[in-house]
């Protein structure tokens, strides 16, 4: 080894709180190195006359904390390198409690012959559970203000969030907690736990959080752990188990019978309930429809869980690990400049998924992929573009236009003829419509979306048709096809 290094910790609050073995590491330091000077003990050092080297200019050299951290930990190296005998790098609270720099050290050391011998000290969470009263054995969280995420929040646990160091990482904090807890939530700030003089536990509603002053590196927001449903309601982890309550033996007898192909039509309904909200425009609606497309989800994946086939779990793992795969140039090193790029590069991560899954590609169809039962309208537009693909396709919208005509043509001539069967007729209409939607393609538009418009703008009409039936006190058998024809051409003239 060429170098020596002893992390220890100076504790959460004064010189009262140092162990005797610290307390005697930096009386005997020949070589004393601090993070930072901002912290109670440094008032004892040196009334005691301990010299020391801080890293408070650091600080100002970066514009962030994981470029400080990182310069500190490359210069402690090269000062342990060229330096006989040993250095001890002190660091506010616990060096293994939210302290990136020894992290760091604890990664290279080994590499650059260094010998790194880590010490204890008392850390913030020592003054947390003491101060605040709450047991972690409980269930708890210690999460970093800088990096929180709404997702990581387990509400049924005690939760401690570091590194809340402003007012701006205070209204960061207070954004993601409302994700999850309601706005008037009583959460609680601490500054200076332990400190005497100094220490400020206050408790405010979570729409607050931002507005408390005094926030610094000696500060912490503490969330009490809750089994509030309203908020527990608002997490995966809830959902997950209401799903497995409904499908126990002590559960919905309706829930507990179904299986994978009694509610396989819920599934499809689920999903034009979900397209119909998009299509109107209305989140409200929107928000509850994908709730029960979600609820199919989670009922399909519970029913292998159960047997042990796979969880919920897995189908996000699988989700997840396939969005990293196929997106190269976001999470990889390929490049995509528009939609057109980054769908070619979908596609060839699909065709690489085929050849690392040992697809066999001697019988392998470009059609493949397609699903089986999609509707047919749908399917046909998927089927052409991707023979498209390959060069199976029009050169110009004029030739599909002449083959609609063609195709129409020989549907009236089938429809008229005595010797062509029922089956032949629908065959020849349903060339006609893979025809449509071959022009649908050349036109750049989905002929589902096109239909759909066609559906919506008949339905207007033909309710105006009831109303002025309604106003004139008459009823389908009391019209005609004028008559009715007249107001079809109102309701057009009425949308113009």
């Amino acid at each position: 080894m060429s170098g020596q290094l002893i992390a220890v910790g100076l504790g959460s609050g004064d010189e009262s709180q140092l162990t005797l073995g610290i307390a005697r590491q930096l009386r005997n330091a020949a070589h004393l190195y601090l993070r930072t000077e901002d912290h109670p003990v440094v008032e004892w050092l040196r009334a005691e006359g301990i010299s020391y080297t801080t890293f408070d200019s650091v600080y100002t050299e970066h514009d962030s904390f994981p470029a400080v951290y990182d310069d500190i930990a490359e210069r402690l190296i090269a000062q342990a390198r060229a330096t006989e005998g040993t250095i001890v790098y002190a660091v506010p609270g616990h060096p293994r409690v939210a302290e990136s720099t020894v992290s760091l050290l604890s990664e290279r050391c080994p590499s650059q012959g260094i010998e790194l011998t880590v010490l204890g000290g008392e850390s913030f969470l020592d003054q947390a559970f003491v101060r605040l009263g709450f047991d972690p054995i409980d269930g708890f969280q210690l999460l970093d203000a800088t990096m929180l995420n709404p997702a990581s929040l387990s509400p049924r646990l005690h939760i401690v969030i570091g590194q809340v160091y402003d007012m701006f990482t205070a209204s960061d904090v207070k954004l993601s907690l409302m994700e999850v807890y309601p706005d008037d939530y009583e959460v609680v700030v601490g500054h200076a736990l332990g400190i005497h003089g100094a220490e400020q536990i206050l408790r405010v509603p979570l729409y607050e959080l931002d507005r408390v002053e005094g926030y610094g590196n000696l500060s912490l927001i503490y969330v009490p752990r809750t089994e509030d449903e309203a908020v527990r309601n608002r997490t995966f982890e809830r959902l997950h188990e209401i799903i497995g309550i409904l499908r126990s033996p002590d559960g919905c007898p309706w829930d507990q019978e179904q299986t994978h192909q009694s509610i396989r039509k819920n599934l499809i309904e689920e999903t034009y309930e979900v397209l119909e909200t998009i299509d109107d425009d209305d989140p409200t609606a929107m928000q509850e429809e994908l709730g029960d497309l979600m609820l199919q989800i989670m009922l399909h994946s519970q029913m292998e869980e159960e047997v042990g086939s796979f969880t919920v779990y897995d189908v996000i793992q699988s989700l997840n690990e396939k969005l990293l795969f196929r997106h190269p140039h976001v999470f990889g090193d390929k490049s995509a400049n528009d939609a057109e790029a980054a769908l070619k590069n979908w596609e060839q991560m699909k065709a690489e998924e085929k050849r690392l899954k040992g697809t066999d590609q001697a019988s392998a169809s470009v059609l493949d992929g397609i699903p089986r039962d999609i509707p047919a309208l749908m399917k046909a537009y998927k089927i052409q573009k991707k023979a498209s693909k390959v060069g199976f396709d029009w050169e110009r919208v004029e030739d599909v236009l002449d083959k609609v005509a063609e195709e129409l043509q020989e549907l009236r001539e089938a429809i008229l003829s005595d010797d062509t069967s029922q089956e032949d007729t629908l065959l020849e209409l349903g060339d006609l419509l893979f025809a449509a939607v071959n022009v649908s393609r050349f036109i750049e538009g989905d002929p589902e979306e096109a239909l759909t418009g066609t559906n919506r703008k008949f339905v207007k009409r033909f309710r105006y048709i009831e109303d002025q039936l309604r106003i004139n006190g008459k009823s389908f058998d009391q019209t005609d096809l004028l008559e009715m024809e007249k107001w079809w051409q109102e309701a057009k003239l009425i949308e113009s």
